[in-house]
């Protein structure tokens, strides 16, 4: 069922895959507002027996198709889910089909997500009468940092919830082709901090009749890297990193304020809320030991990404079954990114899979990676990515976990 036939059905599509992407890619949208994307998925697919549902909250949908061969037993249903949203950044490719709207552009590969998921959609209908049981294909926006996920949940377009959840993830500085994935945490949760520290500015040349919020803020950021190395285990993955400071109008004046911002990343529910209360703890302090006083605000973002163990041993099987041994690769350690599919995985056993998209032939090691103005993918390896979408699916809705 899954083998070189499922692959081979796949790359058949690639000239509609290709199509839709280049199309998402030309015009993307920012945030949890996607409907000229949603628009080009539905027009593509318009065709197709699915039943959709559109969210109240954002532009998510979710198409539902159901199978129609004989049931042999238990009835399964099965989520495939891909993003639709672009990055606030100018794109600097030479792409003949780059971003024609300045400062957006799709270089996280959300547009691939969408188009593999599309062509997913495709060639499952075309075998509905293979499989019993129900495929929700979830097309959502708002991944980048607008938790577009959990509005969906909240919406209620995942009840009943499936029993089963995947997904993919392009990564294009890795070999053109290889699928990959691991067990247990995959991505971390990653969390925002503000830390206002108020002092009482003045004169440049008279510190000693003002309370200088600079010094405190320097000390700030250093106790915050003491705090990951003398607060963690050494082998506890906890990255704290500041990567704003804002303070000061002159070369002559002390401010009033200084503003720190940055990210926290963990992945453990323990560690994350020790983090959260240790920065508070640090700032508040160290500013006080220098006169002035820290005022911390956390804003919490997505949490850890865990795929099931089921879930990922199901789709290395897919992946070497459509790639051979090569295939597949176990990933050693989580990445320390985020991603909001975690909101899925917390209600769904289910996993996100990785497929490397560099150029074929190309030093993967070299390529540019999610989130570069100069992103390229190789758009050969799509079909690769809806092939393992489906197969996920097959195989699920045919042995669930066994």
């Amino acid at each position: 069922m899954l083998t070189k036939d499922l692959l081979e059905r796949a790359s058949g599509l690639s000239e509609s895959i290709v199509s839709l992407r280049r199309a998402i890619h030309r015009e993307p949208e920012l945030g949890l507002e996607t409907p000229k994307t949603l628009a080009k998925v539905r027009e593509a697919l318009g065709d197709l027996p699915l039943t959709w549902r559109e969210g109240t909250s954002c532009t998510g949908a979710v198409a539902t198709l159901e199978g129609t061969g004989a049931a042999a037993g238990e009835k399964r249903r099965v989520l495939l889910r891909g993003d639709m949203d672009a990055l606030p950044m100018d794109e600097k490719t030479d792409l003949d089909f780059a971003s024609t709207i300045p400062g957006r552009m799709h270089a996280c590969g959300h547009d691939t997500h969408t188009a593999m998921l599309a062509g997913a959609a495709r060639l499952l209908s075309d075998r509905r009468d293979s499989f019993s049981g129900t495929v929700d294909f979830m097309f959502q926006p708002g991944e980048e940092g607008y938790h577009g996920a959990r509005f969906m949940i909240d919406d209620g377009l995942l009840d009943p919830l499936p029993d089963a959840a995947f997904a993919l993830h392009i990564m294009p500085n890795a070999r053109f082709g290889t699928l990959a994935g691991r067990a247990g945490p995959l991505m971390a949760a990653a969390d925002e901090f503000s830390i206002t520290v108020k002092g009482r500015g003045g004169h440049a040349s008279m510190p000693h009749d003002c309370a200088d919020p600079v010094p405190a803020a320097a000390a700030i950021v250093g106790a915050i890297q003491a705090m990951v190395t003398r607060r963690f285990n050494a082998g506890s993955a906890v990255v704290v990193t500041v990567t704003k400071i804002h303070a000061g109008t002159a070369h002559n004046v002390i401010a009033d304020d200084v503003e720190l911002g940055g990210t926290m990343r963990t992945l453990t529910p323990k560690h994350r809320e020790k983090v959260h209360r240790l920065i508070e703890e640090v700032a508040v302090q160290t500013a006080a030991a220098y006169g002035v006083e820290a005022i911390c605000t956390i804003r919490h973002g997505f949490p850890v990404t865990i795929c099931d163990e089921r879930a990922v041993t199901l789709g290395q099987g897919v992946a070497t079954e459509l790639g051979g041994v090569e295939g597949w690769r176990t990933l050693g350690e989580p990445i320390m990114g985020a991603e909001d599919f975690s909101y899925v995985l917390e209600k769904v056993p289910g996993a996100m899979f990785f497929l490397g998209v560099a150029r074929e032939g190309d030093d993967w090691r070299s390529c540019c990676a999610i989130h570069s103005p100069r992103m390229h993918v190789d758009e050969a390896a799509l079909p690769r990515g809806t092939a393992m979408l489906a197969g996920c699916a097959l195989k699920f809705l045919e042995h669930g976990w066994d």
